[in-house]
């Protein structure tokens, strides 16, 4: 169970930072014929889709739910020292591009510049997922994604500090629980590519130094051995910062910068050995990511949450997120699995598959109802990546008990839209999911 990006959430819940019924729509797959920026002014001609694919994951990890895009990364400015990464995960509910220090070839981790601050001290990032953390120097890399480029846009390396390049994780990072994810094999991912609602990955609270007792997530430091000393430090939410938070890549495009659409095919009940979509950037910019018939459910322009209804529970903390790979939610009425190495993850285990509805409710009183199903989690196939009904408690893998997590399982069959804090769209100023 993989679910990276629930944390994130918390993230800006305790951060209070700013935040920058399934339906079709008649979004495709197809190449663009238009360019646009957030406007909706056409000026150029882009190809705006990405293939996505739900596999095993790199080297056969054996992941489940989870989707993968390729991306090309180069050392600013060099047509040559470049590199093209498969299996860089897809997350709504997180905000910019990570990458495992050990995908990168020595050429690119050498040649990748290290953000500094104006004493010269290089700038480290300490990003706390749910069931661990991720730590790595904030470098600049020229970006492209199908044909959507960004220069010198700010990443994270993760766990540069293995390879004696970095200051080694502070221990406000360290302690904030879980374990450290820098590796592939830990992370499940060669990187992540967060595309969620917001702008920056933390906004105005670290643009002006705003610390949470965790340790997020930005620090300065010297020196790179055992011994080296890291200081949390503010880092700029706009473009025009000395030293830049981590964006939401999509935001940096020149168009087709408003938001993205994640587009799937439906998945048989008990599951497929893979499956491919589209990950499709912009929203209303072109004919490919026209919003048709998807209703728009905006949502907290602080959180990104918006309210659930199930039976007869309300859950104000609920959200989408392409990144968290099951359904979570509590019911009492669902029997949970039993038996060595099953009990106490909250995986549900009906004696039958359940087909259950909720209500979604946006923050402009948009309401839909949305029929998911439940399998038995014992008696799936897990060498299928794609299971579309597979769900837990909410204790398990949401933000509260009084959430609903949609997964991955939510986008099998469907279009979901997501439009960035403050972006106008087709659909109205962002945030919001529409689907």
């Amino acid at each position: 169970m993989n679910i990276k990006s629930v944390f994130s959430l918390l993230l800006v819940l305790c951060l209070a930072a700013c935040g920058g019924g399934g339906g079709g729509s008649s979004a495709s797959s197809g190449s663009s014929s238009s360019g646009s920026g957030s406007s909706g002014s056409t000026t150029t001609t882009v190809n705006n889709v990405a293939s996505i694919v739900v596999d095993s994951g790199p080297s056969d990890l054996q992941d489940n739910n989870l989707p993968f895009v390729t991306v090309t990364i180069c050392v600013p400015g060099s047509t040559t020292n470049c590199q093209t990464i498969d299996h860089i995960q897809v997350d709504t509910g997180s905000v910019g591009l990570r990458v495992i220090g050990s995908v990168l070839n020595n050429s690119m981790r050498a040649g990748l510049p290290i953000q500094t601050d104006a004493s010269s001290r290089p700038i480290g990032e300490c990003y706390q997922y749910v069931d661990g953390y991720v730590w790595g120097s904030v470098r600049k890399a020229d970006f492209t994604i199908a044909a959507e480029t960004s220069a010198a846009m700010p990443i994270q390396v993760i766990g540069d500090d293995l390879y004696g390049g970095f200051a080694p994780a502070p221990s406000l990072c360290s302690s904030g629980g879980g374990t450290a994810e820098n590796t592939v094999s830990a992370f499940g991912a060669n990187g992540i590519i967060g595309i969620g609602f917001t702008a920056t990955d933390c906004g105005s609270a670290c643009a002006a130094g705003q610390t949470g007792s965790s340790g997020y997530p930005y620090y300065a430091c010297t020196g790179t051995s055992s011994t080296a000393t890291c200081v949390q430090t503010a880092q700029g939410a706009s473009s025009s910062a000395p030293n830049q938070q981590l964006p939401n890549p999509v935001s940096t495009f020149a168009t087709d910068n408003n938001g993205s659409l994640i587009t799937l095919p439906s998945v048989a009940v008990t599951g497929a050995a893979s499956a491919t979509g589209s990950l499709i950037f912009g929203i209303g910019t072109q004919s490919n990511n026209a919003l048709g018939s998807a209703k728009v459910y905006t949502i907290s322009s602080s959180t990104g949450l918006f309210t659930t209804v199930y039976k007869s529970s309300t859950l104000p903390y609920s959200y989408i997120d392409s990144g968290t790979s099951v359904l979570a939610f509590n019911d009492a009425s669902i029997s949970q699995c039993t038996g060595t190495g099953w009990t106490g993850y909250g995986f549900y285990c009906p004696a039958s598959t359940l087909s259950l509805t909720a209500t979604n409710v946006g923050t402009n009183s948009a309401s839909g109802s949305v029929a998911f199903n439940v399998v038995n989690a014992q008696g799936l196939n897990y060498a299928y990546a794609a299971l579309p009904a597979l769900a837990v408690t909410a204790n398990a893998g949401a933000l509260s008990s009084n959430s609903f997590a949609w997964g991955l399982p939510f986008f099998y069959g469907r279009t979901v839209f997501t439009a960035i804090s403050g972006a106008s769209t087709s659909g109205g100023t962002g945030p919001y999911f529409a689907y």
